[in-house]
């Protein structure tokens, strides 16, 4: 019985080790204890290939502006997603970067749109003039349809997070965290838009 107990004590031991190693930037932060009020990724990329993509995802819910978004109007096309909160700092310090890569893809149909993960409109429409943010966002706080529509997929696991879906609405790439090299995402939209239809 003495011999189960110490197997089960190591195999603990080893499993909570494997839980709160040096490598996991999230459950460091949470370990942290620093009352951020966020958890934000470390701008880790993820980037799939075609043939690894999961299936199409779609979603839709009303905007800050109080009209529908459906990421089905936008078939065809590519597409960014944002998920953000106004009180996060690192997605305010990311805001006029994405504006910028927006306006760069918005003449080639590259779609942008917000998810807004914990503010009414009042709110979110602020942030947007503040930082000069002209992408529609669609409320997500009061039932979180749309990141439950990401779950199967490489899903949003921090704020911000920024999405690329492909010409089919599959997740093509995804940047954890704060934008930090708007180039970066602009190399993921222009790879996404050489693919083939």
């Amino acid at each position: 019985m003495r011999t189960l107990h110490i197997a089960t004590a190591v195999a603990l031991a080893l499993i909570l080790g494997a839980c709160t190693g040096s490598g996991d930037e999230l459950a460091a932060q949470y370990r942290e204890g620093t009352g951020q009020n966020y958890i934000s990724g470390d701008g880790a990329l993820t980037i799939l290939a075609p043939d690894s993509r999961a299936t199409p995802v779609e979603f839709s819910g009303e905007t800050d502006l109080g009209d529908t978004f459906s990421s089905a109007d936008y078939a065809g096309q590519v597409m960014v997603v944002n998920f953000w909160y106004a009180g996060c700092p690192p997605c305010r310090l990311e805001a006029a970067d994405l504006e910028a890569v927006y306006q760069e893809f918005k003449d080639q149909g590259v779609v942008f749109v917000g998810v807004n993960i914990m503010d009414q409109a009042p709110t979110a429409l602020t942030f947007a003039k503040e930082f000069g943010v002209t992408y529609p966002s669609v409320l997500d706080a009061n039932d979180g349809a749309v990141r439950l529509a990401f779950s199967g997929q490489i899903a949003p696991n921090a704020v911000p997070t920024t999405l690329v879906l492909d010409k089919d609405a599959r997740v093509a790439g995804r940047i954890s965290g704060l934008l930090s090299d708007p180039e970066v995402l602009v190399g993921m939209i222009e790879s996404v838009l050489e693919e083939p239809s």
